[in-house]
């Protein structure tokens, strides 16, 4: 199917309420990316903030009764009050999808991990010049956003209709890019083998998405990965943490940043309402307050990862177009060698 849509069950995401209804195929939204002035500018050679920082609750608005007014989605022509600077990001995606095929969508997760790299990148130079590798990289709005500050980004997923919109946005997007960048869109399933069989030479020819020799080697020193919402089933869960091992097992040293939405279902075993897929998440980290407590003695002799909940309330909402809501978190992931 040219649209990626099948009779099959469809689902939707909630970012994309209020996109115009009846449309099975691709739809261009424009993401606004509002930055306050306090900060200096994204393209700076130093960007820090200057003033206090913004909370989350200084990008929210509230009408004369006092009722909460709501970011809608904004149109090319907005009006942007004189002391918020913004731009755009336009990202193609389906208003609905099915399961197999959600990587069409946007996502709140994502948001949420797009506000945490901004933040960065406008605080602190800590991405500048980055090699960055997205898992599960969808429509790639936070690898597009990456591309602003970091030297090469991958930005990864499976099946040629979601990588294919994947590139499609690189190219809406690519004149707001740091000079120099590389961003490539590759083909990365997580049940087959790292590297990748394909991989023939500098230039595939067989498939745009394979990879080339070098970027396997570039990107498995790549010291940032970045992953959202791919945690909604325990089969998905085991396959991330399976190529996430591959991939933080070799190489130089690096960090995960993972966003996920918490997603509740009601099950005849528990009979009740559980969050039964983020508990399987959890089972494949070792907290770092507990690691920090207890060493690594029981640890040592095998590798593990260390996972930290981050903070969100001190990342303001830079991307104004969704609620941020409470079932939203972001982690930070290490992985432990075995020590020899």
């Amino acid at each position: 199917m040219d649209d990626g849509v099948s009779d099959e069950e469809l689902v939707m995401s909630e970012v994309h309420l209020g996109c115009p209804s009846g449309l099975s195929g691709p739809y261009v939204s424009h993401f606004t990316i509002s930055i306050p002035s306090g900060f200096i500018d994204l393209d700076t050679e130093t960007r820090r903030y200057v003033g206090d920082l913004p909370s989350r609750k200084q990008l929210i608005s509230f009408d004369e009764d006092g009722d909460l007014v709501l970011p809608r989605r904004m149109s090319n022509d907005v009006e942007v009050e004189p002391s918020v600077r913004s731009y755009i990001v336009k990202i193609q995606h389906n208003i609905m999808s099915t399961i197999p095929s959600v990587g069409l969508q946007v996502w709140k997760a994502e948001l949420a991990l797009s506000d945490f790299v901004l933040h960065k990148m406008i605080t602190s130079s800590e991405l500048d010049g980055t090699v960055a590798l997205e898992l599960g990289a969808g429509t790639g709005l936070v690898g597009i956003l990456l591309a602003r500050v970091a030297k090469t980004v991958f930005l990864t997923d499976k099946g040629d209709h979601v990588l294919e919109n994947c590139a499609k946005n690189i190219g809406l997007n690519s004149g707001g890019f740091n000079a120099g960048v590389q961003v490539h869109v590759r083909e990365l399933d997580w049940t087959e083998p790292w590297p990748p069989k394909q991989t023939q030479g500098e230039c595939p020819r067989n498939n745009r998405f394979s990879w080339a020799l070098s970027e396997v080697e570039e990107a498995q020193g790549a010291s940032l990965l970045v992953a959202a919402d791919v945690i909604y089933s325990d089969d998905l869960t085991d396959a991330f943490f399976n190529i996430l091992e591959k991939f933080m097992s070799q190489g130089s040293e690096k960090v995960l940043y993972l966003a996920l939405e918490k997603r509740y279902n009601f099950t005849l075993d528990d009979f009740d309402i559980a969050v039964n897929g983020y508990y399987h998440f959890l089972s494949y980290l070792k907290l770092e307050e507990d690691d920090a407590e207890n060493g690594s003695l029981e640890y040592k002799s095998k590798p593990y990862f260390v996972g930290n909940r981050m903070d969100l309330s001190n990342i303001p909402q830079y991307a104004i177009n969704y609620e941020r809501g409470k079932d939203v978190e972001i982690w930070q992931i290490k992985y432990y060698r075995k020590e020899s």
